[in-house]
């Protein structure tokens, strides 16, 4: 059982809000994984469908989190309890069981999103160094042998950087979630957006961009399969951070006041964006020098120094390029870790500085250690046939936020119906919020059930 918190912070404004949800959805989704799989899943036939699963199944998820995260403005736990201390409509505690799956999920994503935080700055210290020379074009094998001796072969040294990553999130958490993560998104996002816009500026008026621009913007229909389409709808999950609590923490410092609709609307739109400009400031340059895109995983860490090695000033847009990594790595860390750190404080009543300290100790030492050392020194140690690094990430993405995600569309279709319909919005019988909640009560729960089970198989 919960209070309404009458005491809690509110965003400045919904622009600070909304960059900051920006951030926290944008991260290594949007600008690793993304262009990745785009490489890997036909090009234009995957951003065609990333578009429309944003519509279909993004969106309205959005409003399912901010719905849920507003209506008590508490932690990602207690938001699942009832309204009002022992007078609510008899909420079954049993739903905040959500919450902490989505705590859990949330403790199995940083477990391995440190660690490419900690990748990003590996590379970024050997451009600076010279350790990684660009400065004449380098070749395939080049680039996999600096990758497999400096990410694949160095645990300690992935270590120390892992561990820089995480000392900065601290330096911005301990500053509160106003004073430290509102404030730096306000530099951040708009620094982000300079770095994205000046890289893609450079990459597609190279000779023989076009290709890349059509491989990326063209659809090749007949890749278009309704297997292609569920998996897509899988990784706007991800993309928005949906199931990991971020969401419902955020929107509990949204005031009653804002519109959710209009916040969502930008949210997905926003994140479509910056998605679509990093497979810009990638495919062209690509292209441009007969790289095949469908490198996977490794696409950024492998295939874009020998890019980089062929341009001019190559090792300055290279140092930039992988600045906005971290920079959006950062963006999305610091508000996964706030999902904990604040629910730490306001179900055990913890010192904000000691649960920041426990969260980000915990994963250090319970996940980011295992899973680095996973890839090499305990490279025989496996659950379920996996590695501790793609386990943590299959747990987490596959069935932790999976399940997390299809609980709050049901959560609030069946338990909160009506209750639902007035913290979305004034005019709860409104035709959108009519069809927002027979959409999330009937359609969303099977569009979720679809993907866990494709997941799975």
């Amino acid at each position: 059982m919960t209070t309404n918190n009458k005491q809690r912070q509110t965003w400045s404004s919904r622009l600070t809000y909304v960059m900051t949800v920006a951030g926290a959805t944008v991260g290594f989704g949007a600008t690793w994984r993304f262009p990745y799989l785009v490489g890997e899943n036909g090009g234009g036939a995957y951003v065609l469908l990333f578009c429309i699963a944003m519509i279909v199944i993004g969106i309205p998820m959005i409003l399912v989190e901010n719905v849920i995260g507003r209506r008590l403005r508490v932690n990602s736990i207690d938001a699942f309890g009832d309204k009002i201390l022992d007078k609510g409509k008899g909420i079954s505690k049993y739903w905040k069981i959500l919450g902490y799956m989505g705590l859990l999920g949330s403790f199995g994503i940083m477990a391995y999103y440190m660690v490419l935080g900690g990748w990003v700055i590996s590379y970024i210290i050997s451009l600076i160094s010279g350790t990684l020379d660009i400065s004449t074009p380098i070749t395939k094998d080049v680039a996999k042998d600096f990758y497999e001796l400096h990410i694949g072969n160095s645990p300690y040294e992935i270590m120390l950087y892992t561990f820089l990553f995480v000392v900065v999130n601290y330096i911005i958490l301990a500053k509160g979630i106003i004073g430290g993560i509102e404030r730096s998104v306000k530099y951040l996002m708009p620094l982000l957006f300079i770095f994205l816009i000046g890289m893609v500026i450079r990459n597609v008026t190279l000779p023989g961009a076009m290709e890349g621009i059509t491989f990326y913007l063209k659809p090749d229909f007949s890749k278009i399969t309704p297997q292609l389409f569920i998996f897509v709808l899988g990784q706007v999950f991800f993309a928005l951070s949906l199931g990991f609590g971020v969401l419902i923490t955020l929107s509990s410092y949204l005031n009653k006041e804002e519109n959710l609709i209009h916040t969502a609307v930008i949210t997905g739109f926003t994140n479509t964006i910056i998605a679509v400009l990093a497979g810009f400031m990638i495919f062209p340059s690509l292209f441009t020098f007969g790289i095949e895109p469908n490198a996977g995983p490794t696409l950024v860490f492998q295939s874009l120094p020998i890019v980089f090695s062929h341009l001019w000033a190559g090792k300055f847009f290279a140092i930039i390029f992988f600045g906005l990594l971290l920079i959006a790595a950062l963006t999305t860390s610091i508000t996964i870790y706030e999902v904990i750190i604040t629910a730490l404080q306001e179900k055990l009543r913890m010192r904000r500085g000691k649960a920041i300290v426990l969260t980000l100790g915990g994963i250090f030492v319970l996940g980011n250690i295992p899973a680095i050392l996973g890839d090499n020194v305990w490279k025989d140690v496996t659950i379920f046939g996996k590695s501790i690094f793609d386990f943590y990430d299959y747990v987490s993405g596959n069935i932790l936020f999976m399940l997390t995600a299809l609980g709050c569309a049901i959560f609030v279709g069946f338990v909160l119906k009506d209750e639902a319909k007035k913290e979305l919005s004034p005019t709860p019988d409104s035709t959108f919020t009519k069809i927002w909640f027979n959409y999330v009560k009937f359609v969303v729960p099977v569009i979720i059930l679809v993907i866990f089970i494709s997941n799975l198989f």
